[in-house]
């Protein structure tokens, strides 16, 4: 018995019948996503950055005058920029130093590990909402928990302004630091794929333990090392909540995070926005993080072991 050929599907039904057409439908959710919040919104910033653009009027077109203001006569562009690369630099390696050191002391055996690491992780988690901000501006304050606790082994702490000029960033600082969770736990992982054979092979040839983090674990970890660097590095030039929530750039702008300022400009408190000029400021920002990001990976071949 001949079993006739199946008839070939025409059309719209052979379009639908193909593998590649059910890849197209699943990803039609993000790529509708990307358009609406990312590439149409970044279009219409990079549009308004050469406008004149107060949100309740329409734009009106000035070129170039946007960039010219900012980088000729807007010193608190300067202290903004300024106040930012400080915090990135001093706080980004401290919190890849930090996280880890604290993975190095949680890469053991033990029943209660698995307990730190959700216990250590969670800051990451919580670190960038309002409630916390609120509870670090607390605990910071004159009156507040850390000078009630330390005020009595420390003298000067009793009653110290941690909110004045000089250690205010650093109360920032000393935050991000805090939120080294996710890091951790990519170093963790990264060191549980380092052959226990090379350890091995390092006692036998008399290799202490201090040698064999240096020759052995600190090279084998330059990766996941550059990883977290440019992760925090890029997430530091973009901190917002903060600097808003904690100090809103005071005292006399020596916290003013870049973002903060974009932010204000943006949606003033008093005054009319400046939409236009924000968005100038954002691709500014964009420019910076990319220069930054660009030079962390030329010098990857410098000191990234890559065999």
């Amino acid at each position: 018995m001949t079993v006739a050929p199946r008839a070939k599907k025409k059309g719209f039904a052979a379009w639908i019948g193909k593998e590649s057409t059910a890849g197209y439908v699943f990803s039609l959710p993000f790529i509708f996503g990307f358009l609406m919040f990312m590439a149409i919104p970044m279009g219409l910033s990079l549009y308004y950055s050469f406008c004149k653009y107060d949100i309740q009027s329409a734009p009106t077109w000035i070129g170039l005058d946007n960039y010219i203001k900012i980088f000729t006569n807007d010193s608190t562009f300067t202290k903004a920029l300024t106040v930012t690369c400080y915090y990135a630099l001093i706080g980004t390696p401290l919190k890849v130093i930090f996280a880890l050191i604290v993975a190095l002391i949680l890469n053991h055996e033990s029943k209660a590990v698995p307990i730190y690491r959700a216990t250590y992780y969670l800051p990451s988690i919580i670190g960038g909402s309002v409630a916390v901000a609120i509870l670090w501006r607390r605990l910071f304050e004159s009156n507040g928990t850390i000078n009630a606790i330390f005020g009595g082994i420390l003298p000067f702490l009793d009653g110290y302004n941690w909110f004045s000029e000089g250690p205010a960033i650093w109360v920032l600082i000393i935050l991000t630091v805090w939120q080294f969770g996710s890091s951790m736990l990519i170093f963790l992982s990264a060191l549980k794929q380092i052959p226990r054979e090379l350890y091995e092979a390092s006692r036998v040839d008399g290799a202490t333990g201090h040698q064999q983090f240096w020759h052995v674990t600190l090279p084998l970890l330059t990766p996941t090392i550059f990883f977290n660097l440019v992760q925090q590095t890029i997430n530091s030039f973009l901190a917002f909540t903060q600097c808003k929530l904690i100090t809103n750039g005071d005292p006399r702008k020596s916290t003013l995070f870049y973002t903060v300022y974009q932010y204000n400009k943006a949606f003033p408190a008093v005054g009319k926005s400046q939409m236009g000029y924000a968005s100038a400021l954002a691709w500014i920002m964009l420019v910076i993080i990319t220069v930054v990001t660009a030079i962390l990976f030329w010098s990857r071949s410098k000191w990234v072991y890559e065999d």
